[in-house]
């Protein structure tokens, strides 16, 4: 079974929350855009670090710290989502570039792309102040166009009441639920990750629709 994991913005933790998946749940990892290359990939830092059964290489990569439609204009190319084509892996993990409203060129967005790889959708959120509004606009939008989501995770998680009221208002509000709570790390490295235990919830769910996506149509 194969699980798009998408955020509700940039830099709020997708890369950590892949790692940790592909680790302990035994799956491939695949980031089909990468902007930022110049600093060093995703990729490159999870094969390094053996956080995934296998890496495979991006579809496209730019070195721009910036959106995936300007990195590709300012090197004079246009994404094309009929080029991303998924790897052949049974249980891979998919890695977007920012948000679901995150656009690849002048008319294709993230969300555009989901669509296309038709694989559900788990969304990564922060857990602080501002989270209820970002993660309820993210939930809608993948409503509207019928993409299965799996739940949310809340990331750097202190596990403050204020955090906890955020994880409720989420749940409630919009009707999915938080799979984990992934904590607050004063530095990101592959031991700490490993030594994070996946919660029992989240490894319920993601066996579940393996079992499910196994089944002979």
């Amino acid at each position: 079974m194969n699980v798009f994991v998408t955020g509700t913005d940039t830099n709020v933790g997708k890369t950590v929350i892949c790692s940790w998946l592909s680790q302990h749940l035994n799956y491939a990892y695949w980031k089909p855009i990468q902007t930022g290359a110049i600093e060093g990939t995703d990729t490159n830092f999870i094969a390094e670090s053996n956080l995934a059964a296998k890496s495979h290489p991006e579809t496209y990569i730019f070195d721009e710290p910036v959106s995936p439609h300007l990195a590709a204009k300012l090197n004079n190319t246009e994404i094309n989502i009929q080029n991303i084509h998924l790897p052949d892996t049974e249980n891979l993990i998919i890695e977007g570039a920012g948000g679901v409203f995150v656009p690849l060129n002048n008319h294709v967005m993230m969300i555009d792309l989901i669509v296309k790889l038709k694989t559900p959708v788990i969304l990564v959120a922060r857990s602080s102040l501002g989270t209820i509004n970002h993660t309820l606009l993210s939930i809608h939008a993948l409503n509207s166009r019928n993409i299965p989501m799996l739940g949310v995770i809340l990331n750097n998680y202190r596990a403050s009441d204020n955090e906890l009221k955020n994880k409720e208002a989420i749940e409630y509000y919009g009707q999915v639920p938080v799979l984990a709570c992934f904590p607050h790390l004063n530095d990101f490295s592959a031991e700490k990750i490993k030594k994070i235990n996946i919660s029992n919830e989240l490894a319920q769910t993601l066996s579940c629709q393996r079992r499910l996506a196994s089944r002979p149509i």
